[in-house]
């Protein structure tokens, strides 16, 4: 009998060995369930073949030439990837909407003697999951947010957080970028259906019961946008601010941005549209600091007439609520180590509905 969870929590704690994912490469890179494999019975050319077969000659060539091309496919596998799984190997298959592609991988695996079981719906019941929890019900978890401006740190903090055992959210991470104007990376961002399956599965693995940091965002991290539940959870969560002085925040930053710091190009294309929101003059002073090369120059204006100003709009729209400030003796290792054990105990104090 196909597995039917009726939550989230419920599939994505499953209990199988092995999540196989049967699709096509191309369906698997959008989006597919935390730590599933990509076994494709059909590649996105064969795929197309099938499809193609189906409408243009009959349906029944169709179904013949697309099981030739599904068990040849099978054969593959079980002869390359999953040659070394022994008898007690428990898999779970599923393909778009739990039909012919995972029943036939399933079939196969149970006539050799393995107890694979497939997801009643397949990957559209796994995405109506994750769709509920993230965009209609309310997340069950007590955020607290790292609040503080640009340049604090406050992603080396999560790290080191997380590694004291405070429960984090490393929403930066999970979406690929910094955060701000100038925060993209040379790593591509995921779909937003991957990162939003990302963020599921991270917090499908926390404990309710405990605060969950998360580093105070924009609704948006790039181009991937924070979804409602997340959003409406974060603007309501208490804050614990990071300070640290402008000089810290300046060597700090020219360190973690020196990779568009150094490309007079990309900070032009970047900086050029802040004409509207900052003035002309501004930009133009920034402009004459790129051709001079001094980064700590503009790094220090940006954060003062750009970064800054904006964190504070914003703080003041949403009515953050400050419950515990944090300075930061310096930004370099030990003073974030520091920085950090003030934090886990600044969260030990909080009380429960703070």
């Amino acid at each position: 009998m196909a597995l039917a969870p009726s939550s989230l929590s419920d599939l994505l704690q499953h209990g199988f060995d092995t999540v196989i994912d049967v699709r096509s490469p191309s369906e698997f890179a959008e989006d597919r369930m935390p730590g599933a494999i990509n076994l494709p019975v059909l590649n996105d050319e064969e795929r197309a073949l099938v499809g193609t077969t189906y409408v243009q000659d009959a349906p029944f060539t169709g179904r013949k030439v697309g099981a030739a091309l599904v068990f040849r496919n099978i054969a593959a596998h079980l002869l390359g990837p999953l040659a070394d799984k022994d008898g007690a190997w428990r898999p779970l298959v599923y393909c778009w909407r739990g039909g012919q592609r995972s029943g036939a991988f399933a079939w196969s695996l149970r006539e050799i003697g393995w107890r694979a079981d497939t997801v009643e719906g397949g990957y559209q019941s796994y995405r109506r999951l994750v769709f509920r929890a993230l965009y209609e019900d309310a997340l069950p978890y007590r955020l607290v947010l790292l609040d503080g401006y640009t340049g604090t740190a406050k992603t080396d903090l999560l790290t080191r957080l997380a590694a004291r055992g405070v429960q984090v959210v490393d929403l930066e991470g999970l979406a690929a970028h910094r955060g701000s104007l100038l925060g993209a990376t040379d790593t591509a961002q995921p779909s937003q259906k991957w990162f939003e399956s990302e963020l599921a599965g991270v917090l499908s693995g926390l404990d309710p019961a405990r605060p969950v940091l998360v580093e105070a965002e924009s609704n948006k991290i790039g181009d991937r946008i924070l979804p409602p539940a997340l959003w409406k959870a974060m603007k309501a969560a208490p804050r614990i601010e990071v300070q640290a002085q402008v000089e810290d925040r300046v060597q700090y930053l020219l360190e973690a941005y020196d990779d568009i710091l150094s490309d007079s190009n990309r900070l032009r294309e970047k900086l050029t549209p802040l004409k509207v929101h900052r003035g002309g003059a501004l930009v133009d002073q920034w402009m004459s600091l790129i051709a001079a090369g001094d980064k700590a120059a503009l790094t220090r204006s940006l954060m003062q007439d750009h970064y800054d100003p904006a964190y504070e709009k914003s703080r003041r729209s949403i009515g953050a609520v400050t419950v515990a400030q944090v300075a930061a003796p310096s930004l370099r290792p030990d003073g974030l180590d520091a920085t950090a054990g003030a934090i886990e105990a600044a969260l030990e104090t909080m009380p429960p509905g703070a």
